[in-house]
């Protein structure tokens, strides 16, 4: 017997078949690429850090991390100690760098909930370094970035990227020309309290050569991103004092 074709019934039932065949496919293509996102999202994970503490292939203003099949080799080689942060307990975690900040920023919504901080223990040329991840979020979407930071939590070096901000604009926070002015600036101000740093639009200081003001000069026509900056620099670097005070302590 021969299918009516015209029939609503037949289309809906196509429709529906398709839908189930192509998302069938979708999801085995995906399955089968998840090895290789996770490995590419680890790689990405380890050059962010690294670039952070300095260790990059720039040249000439470039902004270069280092080879993607060198990235596991270089980690290992700079990166002492991987340290997970809950509450007063530290322990060390070869896998600090696969924590969700994200995830970790909605479970502390609930007050029961002590946050995990992932932190990096890097050495470069016979100095230490403290790398700390950081999260927020911009006009249009997340922003996050890796701040390296000396035991007194003075900016060694940064690294921040975007998911979705305006190009020319808000996305230049990955440029080398903003992130290179955070080097030196302090976290905390003359008092010693902590007061993180401040992207500031019509800073006194546009080339940021006064690293004891807490500011660092904002992107213009970025104004919204840079506030988000500020934000996840003073909210989530501020969960890590108690850290570094009990270092110096030591």
């Amino acid at each position: 017997m021969a299918i009516n074709t015209d029939k609503n019934s037949y289309t809906i039932l196509f429709s529906i078949l398709m839908v189930i065949v192509v998302g069938a496919l979708l999801a085995f293509v995906a399955q089968g690429l998840k090895p290789t996102i996770s490995e590419n999202q680890r790689i990405e994970i380890q050059q962010n850090i690294l670039y952070a503490m300095g260790v990059n292939d720039n040249v000439d203003g470039s902004r270069e991390f280092i080879a993607a099949e060198k990235a596991g080799q270089v980690f290992s080689e700079y990166i002492k100690k991987q340290l997970v942060i809950q509450g007063d307990q530290v322990t060390e975690n070869d896998n600090a760098y696969l924590i969700d900040l994200k995830k970790e920023k909605n479970l502390a919504k609930d007050p029961s909930y002590t946050r995990r901080l992932p932190l990096f223990v890097g050495e470069k040329d016979g100095q230490t370094y403290y790398v700390a991840p950081v999260r927020g979020k911009g006009l249009w979407d997340a922003i996050w970035g890796y701040v390296a930071l000396d035991k007194d939590m003075v900016v060694q070096g940064v690294f921040f990227d975007h998911k979705g901000e305006t190009p020319g604009l808000g996305a230049n926070i990955k440029e080398r020309f903003f992130m290179d002015d955070f080097s030196g600036e302090k976290l905390f101000n003359d008092g010693g309290n902590f007061e993180g740093i401040t992207v500031a639009k019509g800073n006194a200081d546009p080339k940021n050569d006064n690293k004891d003001d807490n500011e660092v000069d904002a992107i213009a026509g970025a104004t919204i991103t840079g506030d988000g900056v500020t934000a996840m620099l003073k909210g989530d670097l501020r969960l890590y004092v108690p850290y570094f005070k009990n270092l110096n302590n030591n």
